[in-house]
């Protein structure tokens, strides 16, 4: 059979490059596509193939309740090709069927259908409030920035690129797309729905290619007024710094080291089946999981016992069977980063639960595996509880009182999900308002709603996707003034500045 190649998409047509980039199977190393890979040439070409869309003016002024249809048409599209599209996610980045069926594309498709829907029902044009004692009238707009560059990660691509060229678009805006090399499939296929819906040339461009130089040439691209980034606080940083020099609206969905508290009268069979979904959902490589688990000193032994007995009853394979339950981590790079920070973890004392390492056997002599681990004997100072793992491990923590388990959970240059297990609700939402998080999951974790913003606090980024506000992010203010008096009522005003004109002045 042959292999696939993808072409980038720039101004309507499909663009190759003899430079290309082999996608492969993290979990068996099988050739999945050879893609195009771009260069700064390409994105000089996108970002002026999405101006000249924006100052022609079609998109934007094409009314918001037809670009509302063009983006439900959208997901029409993608929801036929859903089964075929799960299977290309997971043979792109490794994720379980079960996950990209449910989350890759289904969570996918709801927020892509909420974000259509607000471009229906968002006010750009409205009447302001009377200005003050003078016969004059406030028009408040809100419109298109121009070009956005939306970088997206391999983790969760489809949703993420949602979040971002979903309300970019309805917005009225033109968008240039880098999707992140190691996954970057399943956004051209979007891409190619987009196309077939009868988006216009230009509005929508990707390319492909590296972070380095392609991802950071877009981010420092003159005439590009906004970024939007999924991925490391590191790059996130660069990205920031980058934006000062053209004072780039920017929007940054970064890192995270999400604190999970089990309080001493929480259902414990539900926590600890919560924590691990918190920490092994999409194979431990979700920006919001729940990495560090806190728990009563007096129940810890309890704790950890489950958590070990029930770890060993979860299935890691080949993540296109449905019984599988974790599947590999990204690259070879990604595995030994794993392994790294399991390896100093045991120099400095840690106890590996359950866990731990490579597995071994057939199944697992081709692909990038880690074993679900959990860590106990650590510091809350110690590398593994501070810094983002990205992989299928839990730490767990103990702690004395509620007040040092806040503490603790606070103590993190990161702030994106926190989550509080306990049978009394009152008592739960109280230590959630304490948590420094933009998401606080109370006997849950990973609930992403379309209609509520994600995001987080400190290091884990700036601005929220998704939620009721989402086209705030990719639309400027604009306040205009209409004199009703025929000028006659501003002479007055006019005269503190200009004086009284001579009499019988033009």
């Amino acid at each position: 059979m042959s292999v696939p190649h993808y072409r980038f998409h720039i101004a309507g047509e499909w663009v190759d490059s003899s430079r290309r980039r082999e996608i492969r199977n993290p979990a068996t190393g099988e050739l999945v596509a050879t893609v195009a890979m771009g260069t700064t040439e390409n994105v000089d070409q996108a970002v002026a193939a999405a101006k000249a869309a924006h100052e022609a003016g079609e998109w934007r002024r094409t009314p918001p309740e037809k670009r509302a249809a063009l983006l439900h048409a959208v997901a029409d599209r993608v929801e036929g090709r859903a089964q075929e599209l799960a299977i290309l996610q997971t043979r792109e980045n490794g994720a379980t069927i079960r996950v990209t069926s449910a989350l890759h594309l289904g969570l996918s498709l709801g927020h892509l259908r909420y974000l259509a829907d607000l471009a229906r029902t968002y006010r750009f044009e409205r009447p302001g409030p009377a200005i003050g004692p003078i016969p004059a009238e406030g028009v408040l707009r809100r419109e298109p920035l121009g070009v956005v560059a939306a970088i997206v990660p391999w983790n969760i691509p489809l949703l993420v690129t949602v979040w971002k060229v979903a309300p970019a678009l309805a917005a009225g805006n033109t968008v240039v797309l880098k999707p992140d090399e190691q996954a970057p499939l399943i956004a051209l296929e979007l891409a190619r729905e987009f196309e077939a819906a009868g988006l216009p040339p230009g509005v929508l461009n990707v390319v492909t290619g590296d972070g380095d130089p392609v991802g950071a040439h877009l981010c420092c691209h003159p005439d590009v007024r906004k970024v939007a980034f999924t991925g490391s606080t590191e790059v996130g940083r660069s990205i920031l710094a980058a934006s000062a020099d053209t004072v780039k609206r920017v929007t940054l969905e970064l890192g995270g080291k999400g604190p999970n508290i089990i309080l001493a009268d929480a259902d414990l069979d539900l926590a600890v089946d919560g924590a691990l979904f918190a920490a092994l959902a999409n194979n431990g490589q979700a920006c919001e999981a729940g990495t560090r688990l806190l728990v009563p000193s007096a129940l810890q032994d309890e704790i950890v016992r489950r958590l070990v007995a029930r770890a060993a009853t979860l299935r890691l394979g080949d993540p296109l069977d449905p019984a599988t339950d974790v599947g590999p981590v990204i690259s070879e790079r990604q595995r030994d980063r794993i392994v790294g920070y399991l390896e100093s973890a045991r120099a400095d004392g840690a106890t590996i639960a359950c866990g731990g390492g490579v597995p071994s056997g057939p199944p697992f002599r081709s692909g990038h595996w880690v074993e679900p681990t959990v860590v106990t004997g650590v510091s809350h100072q110690s590398a593994i509880a501070r810094e983002e793992v990205f992989g299928p491990v839990l730490t767990v923590l103990p702690y004395e009182s509620t007040e040092q388990a806040v503490a603790i959970a606070n103590d993190s240059d990161y702030g994106l999900s926190a989550g509080v297990w306990s049978r009394d609700e009152e008592r739960a939402l109280d230590i959630a308002r304490q948590l420094e998080a933009g998401m606080v999951y109370v006997n849950d974790w990973h609930v992403i709603p379309p209609a509520y913003p994600f995001g987080g606090f400190k290091q884990s980024g700036l601005g929220r996707e998704g939620g009721p506000d989402a086209l705030d992010e990719y639309t400027e203010a604009k306040f205009i003034s209409l004199d009703r008096s025929g000028g006659l009522e501003n002479r007055a005003a006019f005269a503190l500045v200009l004086g009284t004109p001579p009499t019988g002045g033009a």
